[in-house]
């Protein structure tokens, strides 16, 4: 059976419908160069009617039920189209940066626990979050897959995805900001610059789609964390270090999976006061002042050791998205190669040390 037999009509109509506003914000999240436009911008836009609605009805909202929870089989397609996107920025130039990296990869070992353990003290003794909560809020990367095992684990899904979407907010905005006060240029995104060298061609359209499908079955089967994502990751990293085809998905494509997963994202913060989302803004911003810092530190403590300099190290340590990060180190010609697998290791190693830490922490944790 199809899976739009499966679903009723009201239901198809209701995602369409939430899409489509959720594309609306992403294209003025676009117009005004926000980081991340299309995840960012529907995510922001459709929170922002389910809160209105809501409050409009009386506290029941009429459109989205109650209960409500966007079709899991159609995001996860969109989920794999990220990962794909992502996998296929390990290539042999990446590998060949391997050996310059030996320091700044075992400072990344250590910055990856210290600052979860960091983020998570924040969340859970200031923002006196509950213990699942504060633990997959605190994760410095990995924003898919924090939201995908918080979810299974029981997180409050409203402020885990409130901090997580936070986190990216305020480092892919400070961080070019800083960046292109210093330079006296804009740097990144914001400079309309992309990793997609496809703007629509459709040829390369069915691979796309086939190696997402092949991947999300790949991810199920090996049964790794966050499988929608990690899975096709792996084989587009694979099929990218093979030499066999050259990935490369559509800008217009990797718009629309940001614009679903911020949609479906979107429609989970029906409920969620002012008092929680400024709540959940400043303990954001605290964790990703922390964040800084120690990564900064590190940046400037292994400098001299590696011969990078300390944009291109801050670059690495700094938790935001693997896209942005790339992009930022693209506009300053500062070794977005070296860069791009720093993010990748640190995604790999989050989502690592979230599955051990919800695994060996998983009773009630500190007491707040």
């Amino acid at each position: 059976m199809s899976l739009a037999a499966k679903v009723p009509v009201r239901l198809i109509l209701l995602h369409a419908g939430l899409c489509g506003l959720g594309a609306l914000g992403g294209f003025a999240a676009q117009a005004l160069g926000l980081p991340l436009p299309f995840m960012l911008g529907s995510l922001i836009t459709v929170a922002l009617f389910a809160q209105a609605e809501t409050a409009l009805s009386g506290g029941t909202s009429r459109v989205i039920p109650e209960g409500f929870k966007f079709n899991e089989r159609f995001r996860a397609f969109f989920v794999a189209m990220i990962g794909l996107s992502i996998g296929a920025q390990l290539t042999w130039a990446v590998v060949a940066e391997l050996p310059k990296a030996a320091l700044s990869f075992a400072g990344l070992t250590i910055f990856v626990p210290l600052v979860f353990w960091v983020n998570y003290l924040i969340f859970r003794r200031i923002g006196r979050y509950d213990h699942p909560t504060s633990l997959f809020s605190a994760a410095p990367g990995g924003l898919h897959e924090s939201i995908l095992l918080g979810e299974q684990a029981g997180a409050d899904i409203r402020l885990l995805t409130l901090s997580q979407f936070l986190r990216i907010i305020f480092v892919v905005t400070l961080l070019p900001i800083g960046m292109s006060l210093y330079i006296g240029h804009p740097v990144g995104s914001s400079a309309g610059m992309s990793l997609s060298h496809s703007a629509g061609d459709l040829g390369d359209l069915p691979l796309v789609i086939v190696l997402g499908l092949v991947g999300l079955v790949f991810g199920h089967l090996i049964r790794v964390p966050a499988p929608q994502l990690i899975g096709p990751l792996i084989l587009s990293a694979i099929v990218a270090l093979s030499g066999l085809t050259l990935i490369e998905a559509p800008q217009w494509m990797i718009n629309l999976a940001q614009l679903v997963i911020g949609t479906s994202l979107g429609t989970r913060f029906s409920g969620l006061g002012v008092g929680m989302l400024v709540r959940g803004a400043w303990l954001s911003f605290l964790t990703v002042v922390a964040m800084f810092a120690i990564g900064g530190a590190m940046a400037w403590a292994i400098m001299p050791l590696t011969g990078q300099a300390f944009d291109v190290l801050l670059i690495s340590f700094s938790p935001g998205g693997v896209t942005e990060m790339a992009l930022v180190a693209l506009s300053l010609n500062a070794n977005p190669a070296f860069v791009t697998m720093h993010h990748l290791y640190r995604i790999i190693l989050t989502v690592f040390v979230i599955v051990r830490a919800s695994n060996t922490f998983a009773g009630p944790g500190p007491k707040p």
